[in-house]
C-alpha cells in the first residue's frame, strides 16, 4: 500500500464522519516522520458505532471484506490497492478505547495513546510509541515487527531493554 492510498483512505473515512487512527506499519511510520518499509496493509483503529459508515465508505473505493471476525476486527482488500484491518473501538465515559479480542479477551487503548503523526507530509492520527510497544508484544515478532521496534526504539520513548 502507498503513502497516496492511505490517505484517499483517511480522506473518505473523514467524509463518512468516521474518526481514525492509524497503528501497524504505518503507525510506526507516522510517529517516524517517513516510510520506513513497504506496507501490506493499513490497520485503523475506529469508534464502533461508525463501522458501518467506515465499511460504506471503503465499500465505495472497491474494497471488500476478506476476513471478518467482528467485533473484533474485520479486513478489506481491493485489488491493486491493497488491504485495510479494522480495530473497532467502544470508547467509555473518559475517553479510553476498548477492543474486543479473540477467546473473551479485550485490549485497552487509553485515551493518552492517541496521537498525531506524518504520512508525506500529512499530519494524521495515530497511537503511541507505548502503546504500538504493547501491540508488539506477546508473539514471536518478524523481520518486518523488528523493523518496527527499532525504529519504535530510536523514538526514544519506549522501553530499551527489549529483545529484537
Amino acid at each position: 500500500m502507498k503513502a497516496d492510498e492511505v490517505h484517499n483512505l483517511l480522506d473518505a473515512l473523514a467524509a463518512a464522519g468516521c474518526h481514525a487512527w492509524i497503528s501497524g506499519g504505518w503507525g510506526v511510520d507516522a510517529l517516524v516522520g517517513h516510510q520506513t518499509r513497504p506496507h501490506r496493509d493499513l490497520d485503523l483503529a475506529i469508534p464502533a458505532e461508525h463501522e458501518a459508515a467506515a465499511l460504506q465508505a471503503l465499500g465505495q473505493l472497491g474494497y471488500i471484506i476478506e476476513t471478518d471476525w467482528r467485533p473484533v476486527r474485520v479486513e478489506l482488500v481491493s485489488e491493486g490497492r491493497g488491504r485495510v484491518d479494522l480495530h473497532p473501538l467502544t470508547f467509555d465515559g473518559a475517553g479510553d478505547g476498548h477492543q474486543a479480542g479473540l477467546h473473551g479477551r479485550s485490549f485497552y487503548w487509553p485515551r493518552s495513546c492517541f496521537t498525531t503523526g506524518t504520512i508525506a507530509a500529512r499530519p494524521v492520527g495515530c497511537i503511541s510509541v507505548e502503546q504500538q510497544l504493547l501491540f508488539h508484544s506477546g508473539y514471536e515478532p518478524r523481520d518486518v515487527d523488528r523493523a518496527d521496534l527499532a525504529s519504535l526504539r530510536r523514538l526514544g520513548d519506549g522501553p530499551r531493554d527489549r529483545d529484537l
